[in-house]
């Protein structure tokens, strides 16, 4: 799934670690989900569209 959080978590000055602080995730996590590895899971996606104050529409797109 594509998504842009690696320009939104740029946007705010915040690294992987960062983030991945944030969601309570690995930033192994973070870095999957970047590179569309790895998809959330929904409740995961819920939170990283609330830490970006987006709708998750706006950050994963299909």
């Amino acid at each position: 799934m594509k998504n842009i959080i690696k320009q939104l978590r740029a946007e705010n000055g915040w690294s992987q670690a960062d983030l991945a602080a944030l969601l309570e995730v690995s930033r192994q996590t973070v870095n999957a989900i970047e590179n569309e590895r790895y998809d959330p899971s929904l409740p995961l996606a819920f939170t990283i569209a609330r830490v970006f104050n987006k709708t998750i529409e706006t950050i994963f797109k299909e």
